[in-house]
């Protein structure tokens, strides 16, 4: 499901007050993508009790430009002198927040015309089921597990003795909604020079390993679209064995981390 997200008119679009949920925003680099995700938020005319940006040590001349955004948006700025990775950049953003709730978006990410009102049904049902740690808006494919709420929400439901691996990503750095205490539960994100796909795959395992409960929103391409343009690329590189289609490559890639999961999942050091 594609969506053209600027076809859509925010003449009438309700405003939402949030005021036990801060948006926590991690930032490097695109202050360009940043002024978009923050833009488009002020259009669907939603309202946090408080709007942090984790920046991770941006160049000077990109810092200057974030200052000015700060003044446009009027957002909590947190800073470091030097880049540390995602991971510290995560820890010391949620070491900021002061509210029960956290949204949790990465700059190069926005919201659609959908989003406030999911994000009103999954706060209530959070709300509602304590035991619930989170809400995944996002994804780039569908979990295969999953239990009927309401509203285009499902639970999340893993079990070890079920097939295949995508099983295992239940936790996620896609936009989602977190209790803030969830790195109280499931340990900060591991940080020592660690890439920021190792820090997201160890914070799976330790959500996996410490109970953690998802809901999930069935239509996962509706709520936010993925920016990720020639102007500010991706601080991120893949290499080619973990993102070719090659067939032959792919399926003994899928082996290996059938195989490396369970095994982690077992076995794996906190």
């Amino acid at each position: 499901m594609q969506i053209n997200f600027y076809l859509y008119m925010y003449t009438d679009t309700p405003k939402l007050d949030f005021l036990n949920l801060s948006l926590l925003i991690t930032h490097y680099n695109r202050p360009l993508s940043l002024n978009r995700l923050l833009e488009e938020i002020s259009k669907l005319k939603i309202t946090f009790s408080e709007i942090i940006v984790s920046d991770d040590g941006s160049k000077i001349e990109i810092q200057q430009q974030l200052q000015l955004l700060q003044q446009k948006y009027n957002f909590r700025l947190i800073t470091t002198p030097v880049n540390k990775g995602l991971a510290n950049n995560v820890n010391k953003g949620q070491d900021a927040v002061k509210t029960p709730y956290t949204l949790y978006i990465q700059e190069d990410f926005v919201p659609t015309i959908f989003f406030p009102a999911k994000l009103a049904e999954s706060l209530a049902i959070l709300d509602e089921r304590p035991e619930i740690d989170m809400a995944r808006y996002s994804a780039y494919w569908k979990y295969p597990y999953l239990a009927s709420i309401r509203n285009g929400f499902s639970e999340m439901k893993f079990n070890i003795l079920k097939g295949g691996y995508k099983k295992f990503y239940m936790y996620s750095d896609h936009p989602h909604l977190r209790r803030s205490n969830f790195i109280e539960k499931f340990g900060r994100y591991p940080e020592g020079g660690i890439k920021s796909d190792k820090a997201e795959y160890l914070m799976m395992m330790s959500f996996l390993r410490n109970k953690g409960k998802a809901i999930y929103f069935v239509e996962y391409k509706a709520l936010f679209l993925h920016y990720n343009d020639s102007k500010e690329t991706s601080t991120i590189i893949r290499n080619y064995l973990s993102s070719t289609n090659n067939i032959v490559i792919a399926n003994i890639r899928h082996l290996y981390r059938h195989l490396k999961f369970n095994f982690d999942y077992w076995y794996l050091k906190n």
